[in-house]
């Protein structure tokens, strides 16, 4: 499915916030992990969370469904021995599970998207697996990828954290399961470091005792623990409604989204305080993010790696911005679904951006007139890319069509029908 953004200058409405992609995947491992019927209530309905339902599923878990919760009756240590697991296009559900996957005798995470998660590295996971006795079979640290595990032994682990901390959070899921105790060892910077705060903060909640310390590089497990079966409520999700307020920013408009946590850990909720930076009219109080935006915006300068999968969405607004933004600290977001620095860029110059990247930054000229558009571009089976994107056409004085845009429902599916409820002119082309 491709669509068709056409300008939008005023956007009117409200809605609740898409649940959070990130905390349902991690409460649905760890429900999973348990011995005994846990509730997840209101989890996100998303490729990456559908692709860990799946595959928990695959591996011995029982889930029942409503509306509004899913019943989880886990498997424990006993995962069924299950010979292939197809995780879709979700690189922190292969993450996860490939730790957790040393568990089973054998097992063999398919390759579906040659294109996208297919291209992705994992040498850094690979690594830290082997140092637990796991065998590893792979593609140079790429999909087809086979686990042979069986009796992963914890220990001193070293695993580097420069490309994503997926790896630590894998580890950290799986530690505790182990008979030994397990020292952690973070080798280089760390990555994305608020998003091990919303993992150790699951693993807490789930009865898990781990001692991190203070700058999240040094890590003693103990072994021998148990997950308990629990109830957990899941949040509202920042990354996913980033682009709706930077959409809401870019325009006139009157947008309220709700179920946004003022406290929340999620770094994205960084995109609230970027738009105050940027001048935007809005107020966030009672989990209710509320803009009244005009359509004029400061530039800003920003460390992006606490808020990385909110980071497309800044850019976006900073795109009519007037006056020069630079988002820095921001190299992970080359290893992503695409590039998200140099695919992106490429797309926002097609469009009439003026825009500029370096290894680890991404700098924008803002155009507070707006871009030309009038283009066909390509979103690179990403689906932060698409809605990035969605924003910037909304400013464009002839439409935007974005390529394969159906693939926004990695993370969010209703995504084009709440920015069309808001009164954005987006048309569905089949």
């Amino acid at each position: 499915m491709d669509v068709i953004v056409r300008p939008t200058p005023e956007l009117k409405g409200e809605f609740g916030a898409l649940s959070s992609k990130n905390y349902t995947t991690r409460y649905l491992l760890v429900a999973a992990l348990a011995e005994g019927t846990s509730t997840v209530y209101y989890p996100a309905h998303s490729e990456d969370s559908d692709a860990m339902r799946r595959c928990i599923a695959d591996l011995g878990a029982v889930l029942e469904e409503d509306e509004e919760k899913i019943v989880i009756t886990g498997f424990g240590r006993q995962t069924k021995d299950v010979k292939e697991l197809n995780v879709g296009n979700a690189g922190a559900v292969l993450r996860f599970l490939m730790a957790i996957a040393s568990l089973c005798p054998e097992v063999t995470f398919v390759n579906t998207y040659p294109d996208s998660l297919g291209k992705r590295p994992h040498d850094d996971l690979i690594d830290a697996l082997g140092q637990l006795g796991v065998e590893v079979r792979h593609n140079e640290g790429r999909l087809p990828i086979t686990i042979r595990g069986g009796a992963p032994k914890g220990g001193k682990i070293r695993v580097s954290g420069s490309v994503s901390s997926q790896y630590l959070s894998a580890l950290l899921f799986l530690t505790p399961l182990l008979a030994e105790d397990s020292e952690i060892e973070v080798l280089n910077d760390l990555k994305s470091k608020v998003v091990i705060g919303q993992t150790l903060e699951v693993l807490e909640q789930a009865g898990i005792v781990i001692h991190a310390s203070d700058d999240y590089m040094h890590f003693r497990v103990p072994g021998g623990q148990s997950y308990q079966a629990k109830t957990y409520t899941v949040q509202g999700d920042y990354p996913g409604s980033a682009a709706i307020l930077a959409a809401a920013a870019v325009t006139k408009s009157d947008v309220k989204v709700h179920r946004l946590a003022e406290r929340s850990k999620q770094g994205e909720r960084a995109i609230v305080d970027v738009l105050q930076m940027m001048d935007v009219p809005l107020t966030h109080q009672d989990g209710t993010v509320h803009i009244q935006g005009n359509g004029r915006l400061r530039p800003v300068e920003f460390d992006g790696d606490a808020a990385t999968d909110a980071v497309l969405a800044m850019v976006a607004a900073a795109v009519f911005a007037d006056g020069t933004s630079r988002f820095y600290n921001v190299e992970n977001l080359r290893y992503k679904e695409c590039d998200r620095i140099s695919d992106y860029l490429t797309e926002l110059k097609k469009a009439g951006a003026n825009v500029e990247e370096r290894q680890a930054e991404i700098i924008v000229h803002g155009r507070p007139s707006g871009l030309e558009g009038g283009v066909t571009i390509n979103a690179h089976y990403d689906h932060r890319v698409i809605m990035a994107l969605t924003v910037v056409g909304l400013r464009c004085r002839e439409p935007l069509v974005i390529k394969d845009a159906h693939h926004v429902a990695k993370s969010y599916p209703q995504f084009f029908d709440h920015i069309v409820s808001l009164g954005a002119s987006v048309e569905r082309v089949e």
